[in-house]
């Protein structure tokens, strides 16, 4: 069966008003916390195959996303890159998901959005919810910020695992964000959750901001706590403070991070005291300093890069 340029299974489950999660790389997709959750929460529900893209070269340049080849059973396996759907229902609730693993497109954009679209609609999906991670001018020594698009009821859920501060981003995006449009004109709810993670560490993968994300997601769809491991994370950042302690430079940075999100970012803080200049000066352009030329990896050991 073939619903816009995805191949669908012809033995389709039953599907009962599924709600659908969606990751989207490379774009906030940092720390492939959105990779991350998709994936665990695809072993973890037991999750199948219902799609893929028919022929994924009309969208992606294969010399950017390059197939990998590998062996299995001494044969030899070409797996081209491809953006793909999974279905699978969770036993203790009950709830229906579809999970979206998808890439961003270099080619025909518009029309890749339109058929992500048109699954969404075909199978009558209740909510899109896009989930992803970001950098950020956060300390890894401070709790993880989740920021998120959610109705009134969703954020009574999540209780305080959700920041109440807004995105004003403007500039350079995704032209998947065309799916969204789409499916709100369909009258399907629209969310987001986006994790916030620490610049200057740049892990390939970020275990605490995928645990938080976890966390998040669990208090919305009421996914089993068990689902992902708070030690990965607490290990990695723990191999990081004795990373950033031998070294000075770096060393200040989180400290000054730490000033930032205790004063500025935390929704619990209380610190009315008044900075010096620099610390003013410091707080007014955390983000533009964080954006700049220099990369705080170089200050790093390569094990924890």
């Amino acid at each position: 069966m073939k619903i816009g340029d995805f191949k669908i299974s012809e033995d389709l489950p039953k599907i009962n008003n599924p709600c659908s999660i969606a990751m989207l790389k490379p774009w906030i997709d940092v720390g492939r916390v959105g990779s991350l959750s998709i994936s665990q929460l695809c072993k973890s529900l037991k999750a199948i195959e219902i799609g893929r893209l028919s022929e994924p070269g009309m969208f992606f340049d294969f010399t950017r996303y390059r197939p990998y080849m590998k062996v299995v059973d001494d044969k030899k396996i070409l797996e081209i890159p491809n953006t793909i759907i999974y279905y699978a229902e969770d036993n203790i609730t009950g709830n229906n998901f579809i999970f979206l693993k998808l890439r961003e497109p270099h080619m025909l954009g518009e029309n890749y959005a339109n058929s992500v679209a048109e699954i969404l609609t075909y199978f009558g999906v209740s909510e899109y919810c896009r989930i992803g991670g970001m950098y950020d001018s956060v300390p890894h020594t401070r709790p993880i910020i989740v920021t998120g698009t959610l109705t009134e009821e969703q954020n009574i859920l999540t209780g305080n695992l959700i920041s109440p501060r807004k995105n004003t981003y403007q500039g350079p995006t995704s032209i998947v964000n065309l799916v969204a449009e789409m499916v709100t004109e369909a009258d399907i709810l629209t969310t987001s959750l986006m994790a916030h993670l620490p610049q200057y560490a740049q892990l390939d993968e970020d275990h605490m901001a995928t645990y938080k994300l976890m966390q998040v997601l669990s208090s919305l769809y009421g996914f089993s706590d068990s689902f992902y491991d708070l030690e990965k994370g607490k290990k990695q950042y723990s191999d990081l403070d004795e990373a950033i302690e031998k070294n000075s430079q770096i060393n200040s940075l989180v400290k000054q991070l730490e000033i930032y999100y205790d004063n500025i970012l935390s929704t619990n803080h209380t610190n009315k005291e008044h900075f010096s200049e620099d610390i003013e000066i410091f707080l007014k352009e955390m983000g533009n300093r964080l954006s700049g030329p220099e990369d705080f990896r170089d200050y790093l050991p390569k094990d924890i890069q």
